[in-house]
């Protein structure tokens, strides 16, 4: 597996396998087994898996949310060896917002909702970085979580208003055998916080938001907002606060198209 710090160095170790096809898996590093299923799919759609290892600052409004996302770069270079990644891309912040940078990426009004409005800016971090990354790396199909349902509806409005030629995948969210959604910020959770949680994929498949905010709240899970949003697939989604731990979830109602 190689490992990449510049821009400069991704494309060196791509250039001799353009003439197969690429498959980019970005992330923020802290993998886990949802990572190891988006890039078990990767492998799956193309000949060359890139993974990125990027804590991206400008997708998050909290400088205390930064601070305490996890962070393990060997433990992650050795998940993205053992699963099967070709190259891994871990710039540097500068290297990739480097002095006097100042353009921005922005979808309008999918990134405004939701997400959007309880992390004002969040979706302008990710759609900025995300374009950065399809821009460096080039590839055939990008690979996401579908436990990020309002991501993955940003981005795909973003390849197709830009003509991107790429091809989104969104791979089906892994969970726990208690049900809850893996997620790097599940590691903050303290054992009692957990069992409160494990009320949110519960209240997710009643399909109902009224019904859902009410097993939420009763669970003591603080609740941002339960919704059915315009997403494709249809989409019920929900952010709750467990103590200090934020938590997203949706469940598909339609079957997934994941193309």
């Amino acid at each position: 597996m190689i490992v990449a710090r510049t821009v400069d160095g991704v494309r060196a170790a791509l250039a001799d396998r353009r003439g197969g096809t690429v498959a980019l898996v970005p992330t923020m590093g802290a993998l886990h087994g949802g990572h190891r299923a988006l890039v078990r799919a990767a492998r799956g759609a193309c000949d060359t898996v890139v993974l990125s290892l990027f804590l991206n600052p400008s997708q998050f409004g909290d400088p205390a949310d930064l601070n305490g996302y996890p962070r393990d770069e060997a433990a992650d270079l050795d998940a993205a060896g053992a699963a099967g990644v070709d190259l891994v891309f871990a710039p540097t912040t500068d290297e990739m917002y480097p002095p006097g940078y100042q353009t921005w990426v922005e979808v309008t009004e999918l990134g405004r909702m939701l997400e959007g409005e309880f992390r004002p800016g969040h979706f302008r971090g990710v759609a900025t970085v995300c374009l950065k990354l399809f821009t460096i790396v080039r590839p055939d199909v990008v690979v996401f979580g579908q436990k990020d349902a309002q991501q993955v509806a940003v981005l795909r409005r973003l390849i197709a208003d830009l003509h991107l030629e790429l091809e989104l995948l969104a791979v089906p969210t892994v969970r726990d055998p208690d049900g809850l959604a893996l997620s790097s910020r599940n590691a903050r959770l303290t054992p009692a916080e957990r069992r409160r949680a494990l009320a949110l994929p519960r209240a997710l498949a009643t399909r109902d938001p009224d019904e859902a905010r009410a097993l939420l709240e009763e669970a003591g899970l603080d609740v941002d907002y339960v919704a059915i949003p315009p997403f494709h697939p249809p989409t019920i989604a929900a952010a709750v606060r467990a103590g200090s731990t934020r938590l997203i979830d949706n469940i598909p109602l339609e079957t997934e198209v994941s193309r």
